[in-house]
């Protein structure tokens, strides 16, 4: 899943994209409301977490400019501001939940995950497909064939990536920036771990091998050899 933050105390955001990134999600951060705007206008994100008090821009302008441009992600605003007025006019900007400071993260996250599961019924990529290996999105759990698969929280987002671009060749500097949000190569073997923890964990007691790599290319997740 992928996550906008905006918020502009370094601590709590800090606090935020690690406790997210370890959950398994892909999260972008915008210091200011300015900046968040622009990146919450570009779309793409399935869930948006704003502090209400920004520089610049505040958070509840920003939602309202969110819905005025039709988009409909869900917003989880935060606030130091807890009073039943206050809260009332978050939800009346458009924030579909609203949580005070300071709040327990595991709260957050149930929070994160409920309101992505609300907007699950629009989407239609809520669950990938390749033979008999599917993915479910909003349960988090993996199947091939009746047997189930144990992954971890980065095997889940490396697989996700790959069943959402089935059959093309996917690139290493595609899978840096896509699952582990790193726009240059760090020149970490971190990737090819990664990868052959996955095959062993979907490929290695089944006959027909999914997840092949292209020698110079990338790595490509696919029905059968051909």
């Amino acid at each position: 899943m992928r996550v906008l933050v905006i918020e502009d105390d370094l601590d709590v955001a800090a606090f935020l994209v690690k406790g997210l990134g370890e959950a398994g999600h892909a999260v972008d951060l915008a210091s200011d409301g300015a900046v968040g705007e622009e990146r919450a206008l570009s779309g793409g994100y399935d869930v948006m977490i704003v502090d209400r008090m920004l520089p610049r821009k505040d958070g509840l302008s920003i939602i309202t400019s969110l819905r005025a441009s039709g988009d409909k992600t869900p917003v989880l605003i935060l606030s130091a501001l807890g009073a039943v007025d206050d809260r009332v006019k978050g939800l009346r900007a458009g924030g579909d939940d609203y949580l005070t400071k300071p709040f327990a993260f595991a709260e957050l996250l149930a929070r994160v995950d409920a309101l992505a599961r609300r907007r699950a019924p629009e989407e239609s990529d809520t669950r990938y497909v390749v033979g008999d290996l599917v993915l479910d999105r909003l349960a988090r759990r993996v199947t091939r064939g009746k047997e189930v698969l144990s992954l971890q929280p980065r095997e889940f987002r490396l697989l996700e990536y790959l069943m959402k671009h089935a059959g093309q060749v996917v690139t290493r500097t595609m899978l840096l920036e896509g699952v582990w949000d790193y726009h240059f190569d760090p020149q970490t073997n971190v990737i090819d771990v990664h990868i052959s923890r996955l095959r062993a964990k979907i490929d290695k007691d089944f006959d027909v091998q999914l997840l092949h790599t292209v020698r110079g290319a990338g790595y490509v997740i696919r029905d059968g050899d051909a």
